[in-house]
């Protein structure tokens, strides 16, 4: 004895009752009554509709035994040292004082921005250097020997 299911309704369908709807693809659906057949026909949602088996497992309804949350256990991070970094390091700074990271903040800036400005003061220094050894702009065709670009003679 094969007990079928209620295709909208979810309803047990017993041998010898219901109907059977198949449609154009082919697709096979059983009702238990004419009601279930009619409401699936007027495409109703069997979720909204408060007797059907999907609407009280959606809201939740006839659970007999009240089964509690699951608790989940945090997981503890290890803390560890890093390439580079020492644990010992790490808590350091963790531990410094909000005065003493700006402080070595500021004093990091100010060596970078020395450090530009060398940069720059030698970059100057190369190029004056270079714009008094070198004479006339040559391109690269030109320094290569290529020959000299014919002027374009006016009609």
């Amino acid at each position: 004895m094969k007990i079928e299911l209620d295709s909208f309704s979810g309803n047990k369908i017993y041998p010898g009752r219901g109907t059977l709807f198949v449609r154009g693809d082919s697709k096979i659906f059983r009702f238990y009554s004419s009601k279930t057949a009619s409401l699936f026909k007027q495409r109703k949602n069997p979720r909204r509709i408060a007797w059907t088996v999907l609407y009280r497992r959606k809201h939740k309804k006839g659970i007999t035994e009240e089964v509690s949350k699951k608790r989940s256990r945090k997981s503890v991070k290890a803390v560890r040292g890093i390439v580079g970094a020492s644990l010992d390091v790490i808590k350091e700074k963790r531990n410094a004082r909000p005065e003493t990271r700006n402080a070595t903040r500021a004093k990091h800036a100010e060596a970078a921005k020395e450090r530009k400005e060398k940069e720059a003061e030698r970059r100057k220094a190369a190029k004056a250097a270079h714009v008094a050894a070198g004479g006339p702009k040559v391109s690269k065709l030109g320094a290569k020997g290529s020959a000299p670009k014919v002027q374009a003679t006016s009609r």
